[in-house]
């Protein structure tokens, strides 16, 4: 009888999960079939789902007539330093509150957890007043400079290893290493999945960063992709949707490829984390 009764239950939760799973993929759909409309359609009232014409011309403007793959590279160099940043430094850190002692410990943990509760938008003027005083703005640098470091990956990466075997690390230490080689060659190699899951978040976040860049670059040269569609997708008379679209398409790529190639360890990530 329990057996029965669980089964209309499951069904139900089927159910729900393809429908929460319908809603989140049309939009996508939705957009990658309006990159290939004409600005017309796009704008039609009332819309369209399918494409009447088909016209390849949005991604033709985008890969030719803009310096395309300048933005490309410069939102690849800025992503790729803030997520390896990211890793190693949260790593680092994550570390050093989770298996050692030192003063001020709880103090350190607790300003690391006040940080992830303050908005960005509260240091961003400071931060711009800093990164100017330095020269650092107009250069790539002055992009992922301030941003190597966060407290969610502190966070996230303490709360992952404090569930490392500490046996593990002591028996390193017996053997005469040091807490740099026991991190580098013990306790990193244990923490694929929590590092996969900053790692995919933090391009994420990093990737499709667009207040910083615009405010931080002022050469076009130095523009990241979505700066770049942002400002070039807006005409003398309407914004370009078409345009926008398929370049938000080409936005959405690469993050939907990394999350492909590392989902199982994302998922393993997030359920041996836990958040715990």
């Amino acid at each position: 009888m329990a057996a029965r009764s669980a089964q209309p239950r499951n069904r139900m939760v089927y159910v729900a999960l393809t429908v929460g799973l319908i809603l989140m993929v049309l939009p996508f759909l939705w957009m990658v079939l309006s990159s290939i409309k004409p600005d017309a359609e796009v704008t039609a009232v009332p819309p369209t789902w399918w494409p009447r014409d088909i016209t390849f011309e949005n991604y033709r403007v985008l890969f030719t007539k803009l310096d395309f793959p300048r933005y490309f590279l410069n939102s690849v160099v800025v992503a790729a330093a803030v997520t390896a940043g990211n890793v190693l430094f949260g790593s680092m850190l994550g570390y050093a509150l989770a298996k050692l002692e030192f003063p001020g410990k709880r103090v350190v943990f607790g300003l690391v957890l006040t940080t992830l509760m303050i908005p960005g938008v509260v240091t961003f003027v400071p931060l711009f007043i800093l990164t100017t005083n330095i020269g650092l703005t107009d250069t790539l640098p002055g992009m992922f400079l301030p941003f190597l470091a966060g407290p969610f990956g502190v966070f996230l990466m303490r709360q992952f290893i404090s569930g490392l075997p500490d046996e593990l690390i002591q028996a390193a230490r017996v053997d005469g290493a040091g807490e740099l080689r026991i991190f580098r060659s013990v306790v990193m190699p244990m923490c694929g999945p929590a590092a996969a899951t900053l790692g995919i978040l933090t391009f994420l976040t990093s990737w499709n960063n667009f207040l910083w860049p615009l405010v931080v670059a002022q050469d076009e040269e130095k523009y990241t992709l979505p700066v770049a569609l942002a400002l070039y997708s807006v005409g003398q008379n309407a914004t370009k949707y078409g345009l926008l679209l398929a370049g938000a398409v080409v936005v959405v790529i690469p993050v939907v490829a990394i999350f492909l190639v590392l989902q199982r360890h994302i998922m393993q990530g997030i359920a041996m984390t836990g958040i715990k």
